[in-house]
């Protein structure tokens, strides 16, 4: 029986990216990291015990940028979620 590779079903091609990244919500920090992104979203690394809220700032200092980020999916200590706008840190 032949393989076939997988179907790549994501419509933005994800750049892989070792970045480290803080969530900001509710005036409570938590350091994650940033394993792989792209103009829509990102995936992030957190602990599986983190509690995080729907929307909160993803302040990634490697980019000088902090997103507004939108919870899509999470398994254990993956996140994957959605940016919806930016601005230059200040």
């Amino acid at each position: 029986m032949a393989e076939y590779p997988e179907t790549e079903r994501r419509l933005h091609v994800r750049e892989f990216v070792l970045k480290e990244a803080t969530i900001i919500a509710n005036g409570v920090r938590i350091g994650c990291s940033v394993r792989n992104q792209h103009e829509q979203g990102a995936e992030l690394r957190v602990g599986a015990d983190v509690a995080l809220p729907e929307r909160f700032l993803l302040e990634v200092p490697a980019d000088d940028m902090a997103y507004r980020a939108l919870v899509r999916w999470r398994r254990n200590d993956r996140v994957g979620v959605a940016l919806y706008s930016n601005a230059p840190k200040g």
